[in-house]
């Protein structure tokens, strides 16, 4: 068995860096047409490649997140979407304001809500589809200063249940995914090397995830060969909300 992705349309939020864009060039590679989302006005210089299309909208703006649903609701066939596209604050909850919030929901929760709406009804006509929402195991758990991620994230998966039960009769299946610790450009500017090797050693599996380990189970869940799962949360940690 293959995972294949060949006549598919796929549109991955914040997928020009991190996970997102390992998401997509590992859907680019296996046959689909990819749409990314990123928030500068111009793609980066490798973009776009061959069956890749580049999509511009900051989701903390509502006028531009606004426009940006007026395209994609005119597309004919959506058959895959992969809402990556996330931000974190950190402080502890007496500390938080009110505008980090407003930037955080509106980016991990309000534009996922939606683009399952949107998508929903491109996806209900062509009676398929497959949605998967990047959560976090700090949407499983959580620790001190991220409260208000978590509480993004917590909803994504209110989010993720609730639409699986709603579009399950149309072929839709709607799953999450929540990675624990990556190695991704971000990572590497907000811990450093260091404070990277001490987290990792707390690990069961005694290191950060890859990129493409989460992309493989993004795309399990996405491809043809998931017919039957959907409404479920797959965490991909190693190990790290067991300890």
């Amino acid at each position: 068995m293959k995972i294949d992705f060949q006549g598919k349309i796929a549109l991955v939020t914040g997928g020009t860096k991190g996970i997102g864009r390992q998401v997509a060039e590992d859907l680019l590679s296996l046959g689909a047409d990819v749409y990314v989302t990123g928030t500068s006005s111009l793609p980066p210089v490798d973009l776009p490649v061959g069956n890749e299309r580049y999509l511009a909208v900051d989701f903390t703006d509502r006028n531009k997140t606004e426009r940006f649903f007026e395209v994609v609701a005119k597309m004919d066939r959506i058959d895959v979407c992969i809402n990556n596209a996330g931000i974190n604050r950190i402080n502890p909850i007496d500390e938080t304001l009110i505008e980090d919030w407003d930037d955080i929901s509106a980016v991990n929760l309000d534009a996922p809500f939606m683009m399952v709406r949107c998508v929903s009804k491109i996806m209900k006509a062509n009676n398929y589809g497959r949605i998967i929402n990047v959560s976090s195991v700090f949407g499983v758990i959580s620790k001190a200063w991220r409260v208000l991620y978590s509480m993004s994230k917590f909803g994504l998966r209110g989010l993720t249940v609730s639409s699986a039960i709603d579009l399950a009769p149309f072929n839709i299946l709607v799953n999450s995914v929540s990675p624990g610790f990556v190695v991704t450009e971000l990572t590497q500017r907000i811990l450093g090397s260091a404070e990277m090797e001490r987290m990792a050693a707390e690990l069961p599996i005694g290191r950060f995830a890859q990129p493409e380990e989460i992309s493989r189970s993004i795309l399990f869940l996405a491809s043809d060969l998931n017919t039957y799962i959907t409404g479920h949360n797959l965490i991909i940690d190693g190990g790290f909300v067991n300890v």
